[in-house]
């Protein structure tokens, strides 16, 4: 089989892991608040706690995927495992402990697995690029992200679904990814074998190298606005637009547009230069998302427009960013295991210092969710939602423009 017939397998695989992460921010935060009444602010801590925990343990992890660079077809089928049980454990089986610290134990266990995988996968990927003909990182990026974000759009609309079935939404949606992530796991067996000969490369050497530190800290930053948007995505939508059942559609049209745009922007990429086409989809952004300041209740349909555009935009940020940052450590540091430990670190930080900084502060000011609020109260939500995001969105744009990045 050759290296290009094996791509559809790396995006089943990036789509299991984007259904491990982005909507688990989304559902397990108003999950735990509405069926078990865990206050906001408590859920809030425990994220940030979580991340605090990964300032230890993402560099450890890629430590260890690069030791086990020789074994790791082992220890993805183990990590896979842990990921599968501990979602079943948090949405499908009832706590087994006060709620608040059963959510934090299986949120652990995911997150954890999904780190390991994450950090694994994409070391991998950058040994495949180089066997891919013409710009490899590019061509690998399309079908990755491609995948993730279509991972994302079945994670975020099968709730949903199955709650318009009649069945447990959330119990079926935690049944469904480990059979899901059985079947990425067994795709992607065939990827992890062989010895990978490629030496450890250490944090010092990626760090001491001014193009990595740089797009790590544009990593940083603009995964910032999509961290503030997701947390706060289903109380915009339930309270400020007042369409309580609209937030399944809603995300779904987002991520669609966000993965039919994806091998566009890569495309786009090789011909033009990946710096100035993302450039390009950041100012579109902030365009797009800026409207969602002016929205109110019963604007749900300038609201899908909205959600259309700016799913678009994220499509370049998901593919080219990554994309960059592996062909940089394809030069500095080939291993790349802990490369990708320092990028999922920046990229999930973002998730939980928005839930620690935001969900509190809308409990202070009087927001509730599920019940009436006050109009200043949704003035903060709306805030919060769309103004921050355009705020950190043009920090981003100026780190990118002022970044000198070499073009293949």
């Amino acid at each position: 089989m050759t290296h290009s017939a094996r791509l559809p397998a790396y995006a089943v695989f990036a789509g299991v892991l984007s259904a491990a992460g982005l909507p688990i921010y989304i559902h397990a935060p108003k999950f735990y608040a509405d069926e078990f009444a865990v206050s906001l602010g408590a859920l809030g801590a425990v994220l940030f706690g979580l991340r605090l925990l990964d300032v230890v343990q993402d560099p450890l992890l890629g430590r260890l995927a690069a030791a086990l660079s020789n074994a790791r077809g082992i220890a993805v089928a183990i990590a896979a495992a842990i990921m599968a049980g501990g979602m079943i454990g948090l949405f499908a089986l009832p706590p087994l402990l006060p709620p608040l610290w059963w959510f934090a134990l299986m949120l652990t266990l995911v997150f954890s697995a999904f780190s390991f995988l994450t950090i694994a996968f994409y070391a991998r990927g950058v040994t495949k690029a180089g066997d891919l003909p013409g710009q490899g990182h590019f061509r690998l990026a399309r079908w990755r992200e491609t995948g993730a974000l279509t991972g994302v759009c079945v994670a975020s609309v099968l709730p949903t679904l199955f709650a318009a079935t009649a069945l447990p939404p959330f119990a079926a949606f935690a049944v469904v990814f480990a059979a899901l992530t059985a079947l990425a796991a067994l795709l992607m067996a065939p990827e992890w074998r062989g010895r990978i000969a490629l030496p450890r490369s250490g944090f010092g050497t990626i760090l001491s190298d001014r193009t990595a530190r740089r797009l790590l800290m544009i990593a940083f930053v603009n995964a910032a606005p999509v961290a503030v948007s997701s947390t706060l995505f289903l109380f915009f939508v339930e309270s400020r637009l007042d369409a309580a059942g609209w937030e399944g559609p809603l995300l779904l049209l987002f991520f669609l547009a966000a993965a039919g745009a994806a091998p566009l922007w890569g495309l786009a990429a090789e011909r033009y230069g990946a710096q100035r086409v993302l450039l390009a989809a950041m100012v579109l952004a902030i365009v797009a998302f800026g409207g969602a300041l002016a929205l109110r209740a019963g604007d749900t349909w300038l609201f899908a427009v909205i959600c259309l555009a700016s799913g678009a935009t994220l499509g370049a940020d998901l593919t080219l960013l990554p994309a960059l940052f592996a062909r940089r450590m394809a030069r500095v540091a080939p291993n790349a295991a802990e490369g990708f430990a320092l990028w999922s670190f920046v990229s999930k930080f973002t998730l939980a210092f928005a839930a620690a900084a935001l969900l509190p502060l809308l409990e202070m000011r009087g927001f509730q969710p599920g019940n009436q609020n006050s109009e200043d109260a949704l003035e903060t939500l709306g805030l919060l939602y769309a103004g921050v995001p355009c705020l950190l969105k043009l920090v981003a744009i100026g780190l990118l423009a002022t970044t000198q990045i070499e073009e293949d």
